[in-house]
């Protein structure tokens, strides 16, 4: 089985918002090629579990339409314990993400979702 996500170890789901702990397995299918030698989880896969998250947990509308103010600060390594913040504007139509851990910040954004 080619996995693609990661272990969610514990989440918290409010209204407009979650925080999911996250287990980023090591044989998670994005890290293969992807410095071989230093495998690093890419921003791509970053963006893609927040809308995939966001979708399914909290009903943000899945069509991808652009991103604001991304950052990528620090790499995220195989098999590290993470969280993921996850709020979604209905109004807006915008899904804020923050991947955060004992080493800070991972990498931050706003994905424009649906048509607006």
């Amino acid at each position: 089985m080619i996995k693609r996500k990661p272990t969610i170890i514990a989440q918290h789901i409010s209204d407009n918002s979650v925080v999911l702990t996250l287990k980023v397995d090591a044989d998670i299918l994005d890290f293969q090629g992807h410095f071989s030698s230093h495998p690093l989880l890419p921003g791509v896969t970053q963006i893609d579990w927040a809308m995939h998250y966001g979708h399914t947990l909290l009903h943000a509308n899945p069509l991808f339409g652009g991103m604001e103010v991304v950052k990528f600060q620090e790499p995220i390594l195989p098999d590290s314990i993470l969280k993921l913040s996850l709020t979604w504007s209905d109004e807006k139509q915008k899904l804020h993400f923050i991947y955060t851990s004992d080493k800070g910040t991972h990498s931050s954004g706003r994905i424009k979702l649906g048509n607006k």
